[in-house]
This record gives structure tokens, sequence and C-alpha cells, in this order.
């Protein structure tokens, strides 16, 4: 079964994680058929090894990793494939993939340029 993480960095502000909790409930309504799970860098939870056993707990025997940052900073080129890889080995009965950081895709610097003029329109 194929299931989806949406990775993001963490806050301390619990607030910063509506947006995140959103994309869940987007994903779930628009994909109810893919579980998906949320996981954080650092300063909140789940852990992408939390994540990860959710997942599998639920049946999910491939996972695609979607690291939900505008770059790739360090976070992404250092920390994230050290985390991957350690999920990778507890959980070998697993595929874990990722996808590169979501703002490095045309379509969404796109929306974000959609979403800059419908600003501008009275």
């Amino acid at each position: 079964m194929k299931a989806i993480i949406l990775f993001g960095h963490g806050a301390r502000d619990i607030r910063w994680r509506e947006p995140f909790d959103t994309l869940v409930s987007l994903w779930r309504a628009q994909h109810a058929g893919i579980p998906v799970e949320l996981a954080f860098l650092e300063m909140m939870q789940p852990s992408l090894e939390e994540a990860v056993r959710s997942l599998s707990l639920q049946g999910a025997t491939q996972i695609t990793v979607v690291p939900i940052f505008f770059g790739q900073g360090g976070h992404l080129r250092n920390d994230f494939p050290v985390l991957l890889k350690e999920c990778q080995t507890k959980f070998p009965q697993i595929t874990l993939s990722a996808t590169s950081a979501v703002g490095e895709d045309q379509a969404v610097l796109q929306a974000i340029v959609d979403f800059g003029c419908r600003a501008m329109s009275p």
C-alpha cells in the first residue's frame, strides 16, 4: 500500500502547524485511499520515524516523503538524508522515497505568483 508523509521543519509556535493540518485535511478529502501523516524535523511531533511507524502499522509498504520546504537548505541537504536512512534501516520492509522540496516545483512557484497577482486585485 502506498502512503505519503508531509515533512516540515517545525516551530515553537503551535499555530505554525495550522497550514500543515489543512494540507492533511485536503489530502484526505481528495485522496481518501492513500494514507497521509505529518512529520517534523524538530520542535513538533510526530518525528519522521514516528510517522513512518504509524503508516507501517496501517499497512504501508511504499512511503513517499514530501518536504514542505521552500528550497534545499542545510536541513534538507544534511539532516533529512540521515533521518531518511535511519528510517529505512529501522523499517526495512518499507520502500521509502523522497521528493525535492515543494518550493522547487514550477507549479508551486507559479501558484505563489498567482497568489501575488490576486493580492493586487481590488
